[in-house]
């Protein structure tokens, strides 16, 4: 298991439509990607599908996957591009570990209509303490997900009894904290 909090973050470009995803063939075209388009169920500008380049680039992976017979409006998907980020670049291994990482979390919070592997699995005691960060132009997923939210990191927690006034106690040093908050607040 992690032991200390991993953030990733995710770079995302779009609207892009299929012909134009097929130029996305460089050295920096992998990541993640997100497909809107039709469903007969969520309507016509539904989150479809949460996908990874990781092996092959966009381009690539575009190709092989959205040849996309069921969708009757094939010409109107959006594609969304994600790419990671920050940092200095990582070796292979762990840009492949976040890259899956993150593609897995993504999925399972935002739960798009045509992906069949939604379950964390044995993957959810690593994710507890992932963080993921969506930058730029990410269309309809969460600004961050985060494993701490996502998974049962904290389902042992109980909801009640709440937190009640009535049993505040602040230390000497937190009390002069406070007041100092509360004077630049109400500055």
């Amino acid at each position: 298991m992690e032991s200390q909090e991993l953030i990733i973050h995710i770079d995302w470009s779009g609207p892009h439509s299929l012909d134009e995803v097929a130029s996305f063939n460089g050295p920096e075209d992998f990541g993640i990607y997100q497909v809107y388009g039709a469903h007969h169920v969520y309507g016509s500008d539904a989150l479809l599908y949460i996908g990874l380049a990781e092996g092959r680039e966009f381009a690539v992976r575009m190709e092989e996957h959205w040849e996309y017979p069921m969708n009757h409006d094939k010409g109107r998907l959006q594609v969304y591009l994600g790419r990671l980020f920050g940092g200095p670049t990582p070796d292979d291994a762990t840009w492949r570990r976040h890259i899956k990482l993150a593609e897995r979390l993504l999925i399972y919070a935002h739960k798009p209509a045509l992906n069949s592997q939604m379950e964390l699995g044995q993957l959810e005691p690593i994710l507890w303490r992932v963080h993921v960060l969506n930058w730029s132009q990410y269309r309809d997923l969460l600004p961050e997900v985060s494993g701490a939210r996502w998974t049962d990191r904290f389902e042992h927690l109980p909801c009640k009894p709440h937190f009640s006034t009535a049993d505040f106690t602040l230390a000497p040093t937190e009390a002069r904290q406070n007041e100092q908050i509360n004077e630049i607040l109400r500055a």
